[in-house]
């Protein structure tokens, strides 16, 4: 697949992202959304986040506890379904999304470059 110069991004853009890997310490349905789990993610100096996720049609809140998930951590909190979202986790576009993690164990935190 040829990329056009469209989908092109300067790498002083990427760079503004501030990937991180979280360690999820609690996740529950939200209710009333037949979507949406809120998670609560360990991203080590920065804290802890809430995060909400529109992944409960692929996977059951007890999935995620104590398992590490690449997070946008500076992304701009926005509220979802009544409730604060405070970065977002990455997982694939395909028709069952696939969270995406780390090959073993890192500190919470941890910067992916």
């Amino acid at each position: 697949m040829v990329i056009g110069l469209s989908n092109v991004v300067e790498y002083e853009d990427f760079a503004k992202l501030d990937l991180r890997v979280g360690l999820v310490k609690h996740a529950e349905r939200v209710q009333g959304s037949k979507k949406l789990i809120k998670l609560v993610v360990d991203l080590g100096e920065l804290g802890e986040r809430q995060l909400v996720a529109g992944l409960a049609e692929f996977y059951k809140p007890e999935e995620f506890v104590n398992k590490y998930v690449i997070v946008v951590a500076n992304l701009k909190p926005k509220k979802i379904f009544g409730l604060d979202s405070q970065g977002m986790i990455l997982a694939t576009d395909t028709e069952t999304p696939v969270l995406l993690t780390v090959e073993k164990p890192v500190k919470p935190g941890s910067r992916i470059r």
